[in-house]
């Protein structure tokens, strides 16, 4: 059996953005098969894609797993129903939010996912946190290290340190 080194972005701009995290954080840790490695620092950022919301809390998780990216996601899915997400436009606010990032340097695409995620290394608000528990971690599909694409990311936007900490 595979063990695969994962790492998943999450954020928050709806409701007790910090407790969502958390919630989230606790749920990824008993997925099966799964254990949490390393959390980041949580960051107050401003939204993506869609500016007219309230800012948003991002955070990034290090799991180690033996779930395949599809059984991965289908877990996010899950917790993401278990936190209290409700449908949205896309880019729209939301209680919570799970991304697959990268996934042990695996290329994987299907009709509902893509690994690794295909906006990672334009979007400043998660390589940033990415960067504090991973910045030599390469890239599979652009060559890149982590601390590389923050350093060329053009769309930067807001991010800063927050006091909230996610306790797992």
């Amino acid at each position: 059996m595979n063990t695969y080194r994962v790492f998943i972005g999450l954020g928050s701009n709806l409701g007790d953005r910090s407790a969502h995290l958390n919630k989230a954080a606790q749920l990824l840790g008993t997925l099966a098969g799964s254990r949490i490695v390393w959390l980041s620092s949580v960051y107050e950022t401003e939204p993506f894609g869609n500016p007219d919301q309230g800012m948003f809390l991002n955070a990034v998780v290090e799991l180690e797993t033996t779930l395949t990216p599809p059984e991965m996601f289908k877990g996010l899915q899950e917790i993401e129903h278990t936190v209290g997400r409700t449908p949205s436009e896309r880019w729209g606010p939301r209680e919570i939010d799970l991304d697959i990032l990268l996934y042990d340097g695996l290329v994987y695409a299907d009709e509902e996912i893509q690994v690794p995620h295909p906006g990672l290394a334009d979007r400043w608000f998660v390589l940033v946190p990415l960067q504090e528990i991973a910045a030599d971690l390469v890239h599979p599909v652009n060559g890149m290290t982590v601390d590389e694409m923050v350093h060329r990311c053009a769309v930067r936007g807001r991010v800063v340190k927050s006091p909230y900490h996610i306790v797992a």
